[in-house]
């Protein structure tokens, strides 16, 4: 049986980072392993990543945004490959959320009164691969994550991705290259991983 279908983002706009670098190891050991890997690096898509009408009007999605969610719909497992600055993501990628998970494609309210959304990417996985400078416990202790709390619960999980790992490298500043070899390791054990669970 063949492995799964899993799609990989690159959150970082730079395509020689260490994010890049561990999107490919990930998504490498993943392909080896029997996956369907599709790849996308947002800093190499062509789209405008500011939402500018909010949700009043619509907003016509670039041919990258088209063939993104294409490649979301037809996923089996997301993972999301991106650093933590200012507590967040970056732009780029809080611009490719705002742009392409929009209502009647990741999620959908039931008519006008409030409600719970249905969950419109139910049936995926995903994982999340982040760096940051901060150390870890740090990250956690004296801030709450916000960073791994907004993609997994008000973004992955609202949609209905679920359930979401997370591999976290942290500080990135200073990290001797044995340290990024090992993560670069574990990433791949993780891919192989994920390319072989639901079998």
């Amino acid at each position: 049986m063949a492995g799964r279908r899993v799609l990989t983002i690159l959150g970082h706009p730079s395509g020689d980072s260490f994010c890049a670098a561990a999107e490919a190891a990930y998504a490498e050991a993943a392909g080896a392993a029997g996956a369907e890997v599709t790849r996308l690096r947002l800093g190499e898509m062509a789209f405008d990543p500011i939402l500018r009408h909010g949700y009043r009007k619509r907003q016509d999605l670039e041919p990258d945004l088209e063939r993104a969610r294409a490649a979301i719909l037809a996923a089996e497992h997301v993972v999301f490959v991106y650093p933590i600055w200012w507590g967040s993501v970056p732009a780029l990628l809080k611009g490719f959320l705002d742009r392409s998970f929009l209502p009647g494609f990741a999620f959908a309210y039931r008519g006008d009164g409030p409600s719970l959304p249905d969950k419109l990417l139910k049936g995926r996985s995903g994982r999340l691969i982040v760096t940051l400078d901060t150390p870890g416990w740090f990250n956690w202790l004296a801030y709450g994550a916000p960073g791994h709390r907004m993609m997994t619960r008000t973004v992955l999980k609202f949609c209905g991705i679920s359930p979401v790992a997370r591999s976290t490298f942290a500080p990135v500043r200073n990290s001797t290259p044995a340290a990024r070899a090992a993560f670069l390791t574990r990433l791949a054990a993780a891919g192989r991983r994920d390319a072989l669970s639901g079998r």
